[in-house]
Order: C-alpha cells, then structure tokens, then sequence
C-alpha cells in the first residue's frame, strides 16, 4: 500500500499568497491568496507582513477541511539566502535566521517563516531550489573586473521542475540531458542546463535579455553618465530598470498579449516586441555555446511561453540549434510539494543551510 504524504505548500509573492495542499503528486486544493495593495503599505516593511499573511495561510488551510496537525510536511517557495546547491533544504533556526536577516527585504522570505511558525517546530518544513541557487563552473563568475563577480539569481526552481518535465518527455534522466531553459515572465532567466547542473545563467535582473518589467544588459557607459546625472536617486535608479524597465518602458505595459495586439496596428511596437524575441534568441543561443553545441533540447516556459506567435518568434531564430520543448506557464507549486515528496519517499536525501552550504562570500551576496 502506497504511503499518502499530504504536503502544504507556501508561496509568497510580493502582492499575493499561493498556497496549496497535495497527497503525494496530486493537488487536492490551490488558491492564490491576494492582498490588498492599501493594506500592504501599511507595514513599514514586507517583515512585518508575517502575521497578516500567516492568518491568510490559517484561513485557507481551514477552508480546505483540515488543520496544520494534518499535514506530514510544508514546503516553503525559497527566500534570498547565500548561494548554495540545487536540492530540498530542512528550514531549520540557521535558514530562519537567515531568512529574517536577509539584506534583501522580499516578500519570498516570508514563505518559510510561515512555514516554520505554523509548524511548532512538530512538522518537518522544507525548501527547494530558491533563486540563489548557485551551480556555476567557475569559469562563469568571471564578470571582466575583479570586484564584480557574475552571480546566480535565477527562476530555478520553475526551471529545475521543467527540466525534470523535458527529460521525461525525451524518455531519459534530467541528470542525463543537456539543455537550455528560458523562463520567460515578468523575468528572464535563460539557462545552461548540463547533466542535472544549472552550470550558467543570466542574472534575471541585471544580465540577459530585456522582459516585460526589466531592462537586462545595459550600455555600461551609459548606465554610468544616467547614475551620475543628478537626475534620479538611486532607488529611482533601480525601479528605472528593475520593475519599470523592458517593454514597459517603451509601450507602457508589461503585458505581452496587449502588447501584441497593438503590434499589430503600430510598426514601433511590433519592433520592440520582435527585439524582446531577438534578444531572448540571442541569450539562448549563447547557453547552447556554453554546452559545446550539445543541446538535447531547448525548453521554453514561464507565462510569455503561452503565446505560440511569441514562441514562434523565437523558434525562427533557434530551431536549428536542438528540438524546442514548450512547457508553459509556472510549475513553482508542484515543484516545492515534489522536492518535499522526495525527501519524504526516500529519493533524496535533505541538505541543511549553514555558513558552510554558501558557496560564495557574502561580498558577492
């Protein structure tokens, strides 16, 4: 008799919860939990949102027809932490320290230290690939000067389930493939993928391809006579290209299927739509370099990934290198119940956050 694992499932995005509740691989209950905008910016900080979004997770778990003490696990969405490896991470008082410690005040953070409150410290909490991790040969940290080492923020763990997706539809191993995967949202993250190790990838809000809301790589020069132009603080500066960047910028939304709508009717935005697509071809291609041409596949997926006259668009630069694989939309939920399910199955042994699991110094955090 197969043994039921039922799973709760916290994701903390910066204007919503999403919270789910599996048996084993099926999803009994999902919801995403909105929070009103007005009722945010009244906490001085997305810290103190804990308490409200605790009672919100509370709530949905009772409208579900269970309770915390029903669950054998809570898997949590990962927080900005150090860089470590890939894998399924025990949220213990080291990452809980962490997590309330981070520079970076994101609501992601959020999600463990619910978890963890809920817990009692009598139900195991677990994390999965969060977007510091860091699998990085090293000849890909070098940045082209000595004090700026490239770093791996990334949608990881969208991509890492891709991957696991894609190398079953070719019938083989995730750790037996190489391939290169696009998460294309209101991010970028185009990664190389080599037996099982994102090995490079671009830094979703500093590096790659411009997005709906981000400016990717940017004229360096340029960016230097903007900063010091007096024109903007340097927070100002910051929401420019990370939030207020990309296509936003140009045609004043972030949503690709408006913006292809109007594509159609004015010649400037077609432009900056195809650029979008060339830009993203571009970085793919460059991760197909990094794997030496060897390239199983070509994986596109996030939410732009819906849209075939977008995909369509990108396949008319890439199709030549490898096959390409559309697996649209976020698989973040399924993702943290099944890295918790394998832990809990036996398939895979859990990792436990300390000074020693960071592979980087906090300087390059």
């Amino acid at each position: 008799m197969i043994e039921v694992h039922r799973i709760l499932v916290i994701n903390c995005g910066s204007t919503s919860t999403k919270v789910a509740i599996f048996e084993n691989e099926k999803c009994l209950f999902e919801k995403e939990l909105s929070h009103d905008i007005e009722v945010l910016s009244k906490f001085k900080s997305v810290r103190d949102q804990l308490s409200y979004r605790k009672e919100s997770v509370i709530s949905f778990i009772k409208e579900s027809g269970f309770s915390v003490k029903d669950m054998n696990a809570i898997s949590c969405r990962g927080g900005l932490i150090g860089p470590i490896e890939s894998g399924t991470y025990v949220v213990d008082e080291n990452m809980v320290e962490a997590l309330r410690n981070s520079k970076v005040d994101h609501a992601s953070n959020l999600s463990g230290l619910i978890g963890y409150e809920l817990s009692e410290g009598k139900i195991p909490v677990y994390t999965t690939d969060p977007v510091s991790v860091d699998e990085f040969d090293d000849i890909a940290r070098i940045s082209g000067i000595p004090d700026l080492e490239r770093k791996s923020y990334s949608h990881a763990l969208n991509m890492k389930m891709v991957g696991r997706i894609a190398a079953k539809e070719l019938g083989k191993d995730y750790k037996e493939c190489n391939f290169v995967i696009a998460h294309l949202g209101g991010g970028i993250s185009v990664a190389a993928h080599k037996h099982g190790r994102m090995v490079d990838v671009n830094n979703a809000n500093d590096e790659g391809p411009f997005s709906p809301e981000r400016t990717g790589e940017l004229p360096v020069g340029d960016v230097v006579r903007v900063a010091y132009s007096g024109k903007y603080t340097k927070n100002e500066l910051k929401k420019r290209y990370v939030g207020h960047g990309g296509l936003v910028s140009y045609i004043s939304t972030n949503d690709l299927r408006v913006a292809l709508k109007m594509a159609k009717e004015d010649p400037r935005v077609d432009l900056i739509v195809k650029a979008m697509a060339y830009q993203i071809s571009k970085s793919i291609s460059e991760m197909a370099t990094v794997l030496d041409g060897n390239v199983d596949a070509i994986v596109l997926t996030g939410g732009m990934s819906y849209s075939n006259e977008f995909v369509d668009m990108i396949k008319m630069y890439v199709s030549k290198i490898s096959l390409v694989l559309v697996i649209p939309g976020g698989h973040e939920m399924e993702a943290l119940a099944m890295g918790t399910l394998r832990v809990l199955e036996g398939k895979e042994k859990a990792k436990f956050y300390n000074q020693r699991s960071v592979k980087v110094n906090e300087k390059a955090v």
